[in-house]
Formats: C-alpha cells, sequence, structure tokens
C-alpha cells in the first residue's frame, strides 16, 4: 500500500496508531478470528501487527489505509503459525481450512463488520456465564483487564486469567462464527445485552471524555444495539436497552458545565439535551411497549423517558420514575435501583421517606458511593448538619471522578 504521510513526524505515526487501534481493534480481532476461530491467536496477530506498525511506519510513513495495512500484516502471521503448525501436523485438515479462509480475507477498504458474530460467540452457552460480559467487553470493544476488572469489581489478574481460558474453551470447541438461529438467541441474547450496556456504562462513567477510547465506547454500544435491533426487530428489550442509552447520551453534553463542573440531573438545562437522540428513544420505547413483554431495561428506558419529560413540560413526573423504580426492584433487584427509588420516593413524599428506604440498605453499602451522596442530600434537607457532613465525606472518598467531589465538597459546605 502507497504510504500518505512519508515525512510525518513520530508523534503524528504515534497518533495515528493509537487512532486506528482505537476505532478498529474490535473490527479487526472480529474479522480474524471468524475465520480461525481463535480469538486469542487473532489478537496476538493483531498485536504483533501493531508493534511492526509502530517500527516500520516512522521510516516509510502512515500506510494511506493503516486498518488496511494492519489487516494485512495481522493476516500474514497468523498464515505464518498456520503453515508452522502443518509442519508438525499434516493431518490436520482444518488448518489448510483455515488458511483458504485467511487467504479470501476480503478487501481492507470494504471490510465488514463481524462484532455482531463475536459477541454471540462470546455468549456462547459453553462459556462459563461469568465471562459472558468480560469477554465480549474486551475481544469486541477492545477494554484492557484493568478497565474490566475496575467496571465489574474483580481484580485485574483474576480477570486476565479467565479472559485466557475463556478463549482457550472458543479455540478448543471450534465454537462457529455465526449469529444462532432464531431458536439459539434467547439463550445468549441476555448477555449479549448485558455486555453492551457494560460498554456504555463504562464510557457514561468518564464523562469528561478524558479517555477517547472510553469516550468512543458509548457510541459502539449504541451501534451495536442499533445493528442487534436491526436483526432481532421484534425482540422489545432490545429495542428497551437501545431506548435506555440513547436517552441517556442525549444528556451527555448537559453533565458538564463550560468549565468542567458537574451537573446533577436535576440542575441540568434541558435545552442542552439532544432532542433527536430523546425522539429516537422514544420511538423504541414505544415499539418495544407494543410487544407487551417487560422487561428490565424497558423499564430502565422509561425512567429516562420519564426524566426526559423535563424538555417537553418543564417538570418531572416523580409519580411515574417511583412507580418505575418500584416495579423495576421487582424485576431486577440491585443496590443501585434501590438507591434510585430511595431518592425517586424522597422527591415525592419528601426526605424522610427516603431516608427510610435507605435504612433498609445500609449494611450493603458500605462502599456504594450513590448510597452517601443520597444520603447527605437528604439529612442535609432535614437539617441534620452533622449527620449529612459525615456521610458527604464518605461519598467523597469513594468519588473517583474529580468533578464530582468538586461538587459534593461544595454541597457539604466547605
Amino acid at each position: 500500500m502507497r504510504a500518505s504521510l512519508v515525512n510525518a513526524s513520530n508523534g503524528d505515526v504515534q497518533r495515528a496508531i493509537e487512532e486506528v487501534a482505537r476505532e478498529s481493534y474490535g473490527r479487526l480481532v472480529a474479522v480474524l478470528a471468524a475465520r480461525t476461530r481463535d480469538v486469542a491467536g487473532a489478537e496476538d496477530a493483531l498485536a504483533d501487527a501493531l508493534v511492526s506498525a509502530l517500527l516500520t511506519w516512522p521510516r516509510d510513513g502512515v500506510p494511506r489505509s493503516p486498518q488496511g495495512w494492519l489487516l494485512t500484516a495481522a493476516r500474514n502471521r497468523l498464515l505464518d503459525r498456520i503453515r508452522h503448525q502443518q509442519v508438525h501436523d499434516l493431518s490436520a485438515p482444518s488448518l489448510a481450512l483455515m488458511m483458504r479462509e485467511l487467504e479470501e480475507t476480503p478487501d481492507p477498504d470494504t471490510l465488514p463488520d463481524e462484532r455482531l458474530k463475536l459477541l454471540f460467540v462470546c455468549a456462547h452457552p459453553a462459556i462459563d456465564p461469568d465471562m459472558h460480559t468480560p469477554l465480549m467487553l474486551q475481544t469486541v470493544l477492545g477494554l484492557d483487564a484493568v478497565a474490566i476488572g475496575r467496571a465489574l469489581v474483580v481484580a485485574p489478574k483474576t480477570i486476565g486469567q479467565r479472559l485466557v481460558r475463556a478463549k482457550n474453551k472458543i479455540r478448543k470447541a471450534r465454537i462457529s462464527f455465526e449469529i444462532p438461529s432464531a431458536k439459539q438467541i434467547p439463550e445468549r441474547l441476555e448477555a449479549v445485552l448485558n455486555a453492551i450496556y457494560a460498554a456504555y456504562g463504562n464510557s457514561w462513567e468518564d464523562a469528561a471524555g478524558a479517555d477517547h477510547r472510553i469516550a468512543e465506547l458509548g457510541q459502539e454500544a449504541i451501534w451495536l444495539a442499533r445493528v442487534l435491533r436491526d436483526h432481532i426487530p421484534d425482540n422489545s428489550e432490545v429495542r428497551g436497552l437501545l431506548a435506555l442509552m440513547l436517552h441517556c447520551e442525549a444528556r451527555r453534553p448537559a453533565r458538564r458545565s463550560a468549565d468542567g463542573r458537574y451537573v446533577p440531573l436535576s440542575e441540568q438545562d434541558p435545552h442542552s439535551w439532544q432532542m433527536p437522540l430523546i425522539h429516537e428513544a422514544e420511538r423504541e420505547l414505544a415499539a418495544a411497549a407494543r410487544m407487551q413483554s417487560l422487561g428490565r431495561f424497558q423499564i430502565e428506558a422509561a425512567i429516562q423517558s420519564a426524566h426526559a419529560e423535563r424538555a417537553f413540560g418543564g417538570s418531572t413526573n416523580w409519580v411515574a420514575v417511583a412507580a418505575f423504580y418500584d416495579q423495576l426492584l421487582r424485576l431486577a433487584p440491585s443496590i443501585g435501583a434501590a438507591v434510585a427509588r430511595a431518592a425517586a420516593h424522597a422527591e415525592l413524599h419528601g426526605p424522610q421517606a427516603g431516608l427510610g428506604l435507605l435504612d433498609h440498605l445500609e449494611p450493603e453499602t458500605s462502599s456504594y458511593q450513590p448510597y452517601w451522596a443520597v444520603r447527605a442530600h437528604l439529612l442535609q434537607q432535614l437539617g441534620s448538619a452533622e449527620l449529612a457532613a459525615e456521610a458527604y465525606d464518605r461519598a467523597i472518598q469513594l468519588s473517583e471522578d474529580a468533578a464530582v467531589r468538586h461538587f459534593l465538597l461544595e454541597r457539604r459546605g466547605c
């Protein structure tokens, strides 16, 4: 391929490599793994290709198609490995088949997106269910073990070891890289939806956009949900998940002020919300409701829809929000839903009602930051200054986001 930036500086080359790795990692792994049935091998080959790019691009220039260059380099490494295996195992016809499939890898400029297939592979029943989400987060969306461990509250070393075992399982079981049949989809769909939402959650936590890779996960998660919706249009939870993420994404620009300060939902200016995304979310939620098959993601989307009413009528429908959280807690109980329910009932019935609900959760919440932030706010409303300050201190200690810490310090009165 003809190089286009022969005179580029090392910094330009480094940025080009980081950009193509960030934007194309999952797509390249999926294309290679779909032809070898070996996720770990595809990742290793792509890693080798990236190292080669670091060595050769500063000298030869950035290729016209960086993605195509990496695909070709990674494919050649895989072919070399297969040829080496054939020398030692001439009776393995599967190796010859893999070589043919790799040699038929499509034109890099018209590269198909195989990530949806890879998502379903990662959710195969033969793989430990606890590894479905972390496997998807790494192979499809490119998160490393540290980020996955942080998202799932598991030590990175432990996650790394489990990921290796899961990838070996895919290779040894020769799991087919294909979207499952209509009968097989239900047993894998929940894991796929959870992984997509976990990826979006990672991007949501990086509200300041400090990490470009994490920030882009939100867009990738929404894209995957749209592809899934197009493939399974009659599944209400797929549409519910898409609606939920679209409602959240619509408010992303309002989560920080111009000077970088954290802005809670109750104080956001609805005029800064992205209305096209809200309208799209409402269409998806309406389509899900017509299917009359209620699920967790639809309820969470309905909660966000109730908050979005402020963009039209100027106020939040707290009766609906509280009712939806009551329903969510019955259907899919979680500490996050329980704390949010307490906050909603406090808006509807007063701070004492919210504190009463929080008191039932206290043994489970020693390290859950939103619990302490909500508790501090409600105690402050009741005039319990000393108890509120203690709760604020705990919430501040547990906050990883500097802007959130600053917001809580201001609320505490420091």
